[in-house]
């Protein structure tokens, strides 16, 4: 879990060093232990009156892609400074319009030991075609949970966040 303060840090840094006409609207900047991921929103295509939803989509992903690509060099740079400064790797994605595209993202193993109940779970998935794996299957159940439970884990976030706080407020701070 990241403090509040060390939050601050990195979205601050962003703020600073993003390029202007990159922050139309500001960033949104989530933090992990592994990394940060910059969220940028570009401004909605415009299309004909009465375009249809499929036009729109692939409009929106046109534009994404053409901002991936003017952007790369400069990006990968900005990447390189926030990595050595916070020991984290950045990823970067954009939203146009109701469009979300993540470019790139770390895919960090997680230890777990599953007993075989759980471990038949994800088997089923598997077989089912929902997942081509086990740990696809498991990565599933969590963006599940994530997508049911969303407000629940918002507070213990929260929650924990506040204890994070209190812990560097401490004596032995």
């Amino acid at each position: 879990m990241i403090t509040d303060e060390a939050l601050e840090k990195v979205r601050g840094w962003f703020t600073g060093r993003l390029p202007q006409e990159w922050t139309a609207q500001p960033p949104t900047i989530t933090v992990d232990r592994e990394e940060v991921v910059v969220m940028l929103t570009l401004p909605d295509v415009e299309l004909a009156k009465g375009a249809s939803e499929s036009e729109t989509a692939e409009a929106r992903a046109g534009r994404a892609k053409a901002f991936r690509e003017e952007t790369r060099d400069r990006r990968i740079r900005l990447a390189g400074e926030a990595e050595r400064r916070y020991d984290r790797k950045v990823s970067w994605g954009v939203r146009v319009g109701e469009y979300d595209e993540l470019f790139t993202s770390v895919a960090a193993p997680v230890m777990t030991r599953l007993r075989q109940p759980q471990r038949q779970i994800l088997d089923i998935l598997v077989e089912a075609g929902v997942a081509r794996s086990r740990s696809d299957a498991l990565a599933w159940c969590v963006r599940l949970v994530g997508q049911h439970e969303g407000d629940w884990l918002a507070e213990l976030r929260d929650a924990m966040t506040n204890v994070i706080d209190v812990r560097a407020k401490g004596p032995a701070a």
